[in-house]
């Protein structure tokens, strides 16, 4: 019986966790880069957590079960409430900022589709306490430091930024009522996934004739940053508030050196509901694939977990369209598995020096490999030039002869003979005494 991986799962052969590890790791150092500590938290979470705030429509879009004790779970979609669950919980012993990240594995009970599977691992980041655009800006400005290690520009991706507070005040100059905000604000995210008729036919059916789709879409594009404001501030005193918001927080991206990748686009609303203040996406330019980010301010979250009043800000950036733009733009890195050392014997008799040489350059924190069996010299290192090693160990007849052993630089094809007693007691200070070009006393990251 053959069995295969689950739909819009992945297997992660060598060559797919080289490059799922090379983009974890630019994850944490810009992550690190900023100040943000790493955190973690469970699987799977009370399905209370996510119903919450986005109301019993959103279980379907979860694997979720009942325990033998008639508790009812969900692995987790996303981060967000779980973070708001762990600060509330310990809300007055954390040092304000609060500046986390994590990158976990999640589920999404969806279509598998390109750039969506139902497994995925995401990067979070978050800054909690601050009311403050600058922490907005700051979590965009390390989006863009990430953006940046890989290789891609803002001619390639674009941020397009928003502010519900804004939109909304925008919403009040044409007449649309508070209430109707939600919904409002629901269609303008769908609005991209939809036909034109199809989201004027939803919008009029949901918020009548009163205020015809032509006028709302006038309004949400072709305006200037200054003229979006300064038309804000026409509906009050929330929405001068809005206006000054989002002026700040533009000021603050461009003093990161972040502005560059980012534009104002009123359409971006994020669908969740706890999105409270400003909002973001990040989208390639010219490839028609999915956002490769979304995030936004969160304000009432952690409250509404049982903590006190905190604001929030953070992301999400999930590892599959990245990917996929790398793949789409040719950016991928080629990724070759390699090896510090490989030991190897110019006589089978040798075997047991060799494995005590691999040893002792494991324990001083060297990659270091043999070969299972027995083969000629050149065999050996064609072996160790297919695996990449950077250096080769050879065993052979100076050691009985001279008590060494032979050092191949495998790029240059340089070779010396070594004191194998001294290498054995101390091969770090052995090879920091080698003048030859790279750093060979030091192990590969």
């Amino acid at each position: 019986m053959k069995i295969q991986t689950p739909p819009g799962m992945r297997d992660f052969y060598p060559e797919e966790m080289r490059l799922h590890n090379w983009l974890m790791d630019h994850w944490r150092g810009a992550s690190r880069t900023f100040g943000f500590s790493e955190y973690e938290g469970p699987i799977f979470e009370f399905l209370d957590l996510y119903t919450l705030k986005s109301g019993d429509e959103i279980v379907s879009q979860l694997f979720n079960f009942e325990d033998r004790g008639g508790r009812r779970f969900a692995i987790r979609p996303e981060m967000t409430p779980t973070l708001a669950r762990m600060v509330a919980a310990r809300a007055n012993a954390l040092p304000r900022p609060i500046k986390w990240f994590s990158t976990p594995r999640m589920c999404r009970a969806e279509k598998p589709q390109r750039g969506r599977l139902r497994e995925f691992f995401q990067w979070n980041a978050d800054i909690l306490g601050p009311d403050d655009p600058l922490a907005d800006a700051e979590v965009i400005a390390l989006a863009v430091n990430f953006l940046r290690r890989i290789g891609l520009t803002e001619n390639e991706v674009v941020i397009r930024t928003s502010s519900r507070p804004l939109v909304s005040s925008l919403f009040a100059t044409i007449g649309i009522a508070p209430e109707n905000f939600g919904r409002a604000f629901e269609l303008l995210d769908r609005r991209e996934r939809m036909p034109a008729e199809a989201f004027e036919k939803a919008w009029t059916d949901a918020l009548g004739h009163s205020t015809p789709v032509e006028k709302v879409i006038e309004l949400l594009h072709g305006q200037s940053f200054e003229s979006i404001c300064t038309l804000a501030e026409q509906a009050g005193p929330d929405g001068l508030r809005a206006a000054e918001h989002m002026s700040a927080f533009r000021d603050a991206l461009r003093q990161f050196g972040a502005w560059p990748y980012c534009e104002l686009d009123l359409s971006v609303v994020r669908g969740l509901a706890y999105y409270t203040g400003i909002v973001f996406e990040i989208h390639p330019r010219n490839v028609a694939l999915r956002a490769l980010l979304g995030g936004g301010r969160y304000d009432d979250l952690v409250g509404m977990l049982g903590g006190p009043p905190l604001t929030g800000v953070g992301f999400g950036m999930g590892d599959v369209p990245v990917i996929e733009l790398l793949t789409e733009l040719g950016k991928l890195p080629e990724l070759k598995p390699t090896l510090d050392f490989f030991v190897i014997d110019a006589d089978a008799t040798l075997l047991t020096k060799v494995l005590e040489i691999v040893a002792c350059l494991r324990n001083a924190d060297y990659s270091a490999d043999f070969s299972y069996k027995r083969a000629a010299l050149g065999k050996q290192l064609r072996t160790a030039s297919t695996r990449n090693a950077r250096y080769v160990v050879i065993v052979g007849v100076e050691l009985a002869e001279k008590q060494e052993i032979g050092l191949k630089e495998m790029t240059s094809g340089r070779q010396e003979g070594v004191d194998a007693a001294s290498f054995l007691a101390d091969p770090r200070a052995v090879l920091s005494g080698m003048r030859w070009d790279g750093n060979l006393s030091e192990p590969r990251p």
